[in-house]
């Protein structure tokens, strides 16, 4: 038995695609949790005006990720048993791509936290972050 020419093509192209999907899988998509967050520096001089560097890494590659939206940013003394002292703290703008720059006054040396959160472009949910770092005198 034959079958027209108009019921057989869209049979092959469905057969056709189909292959080709299974042939070729996409690629497994990204989660929140493949990012962190990493400190340049674990130490920095303790005063008014101290800069702070921070990297957004890709954990799968080890590349930096750049054009994240940082949107939360709070910075204390949670280290040293004082999350209460806090400091002021403002994005900084950044030459390196993937490097994130905050300026803030560090009052007392000791252990600080820094808090970020952030939305990594292409993906779901929200990247927190805690880091510590010290002050030194």
């Amino acid at each position: 038995m034959n079958l027209p020419y108009f019921l057989v093509a869209p049979a092959a192209a469905l057969a056709l695609a189909l292959g080709l999907f299974l042939a070729f899988p996409k690629p497994l998509a990204a989660d929140i949790s493949d990012y962190e967050f990493q400190l340049v520096e674990p130490t920095a001089a303790k005063g008014d005006g101290a800069v702070i560097a921070v990297r957004l890494v890709d954990k799968r590659t080890g590349a930096l990720v750049p054009d994240a939206v940082i949107f939360a940013t709070r910075i204390d003394m949670a280290p040293d048993g004082m999350e209460t002292m806090t400091s002021p703290i403002e994005a900084m703008p950044s030459t390196e791509p993937g490097v994130y720059l905050f300026r803030t006054d560090l009052v007392m040396a000791g252990g600080w936290r820094l808090s970020l959160g952030a939305k990594v472009q292409g993906e779901e949910g929200t990247l927190e972050a805690r880091l510590e770092l010290t002050a030194t005198p």
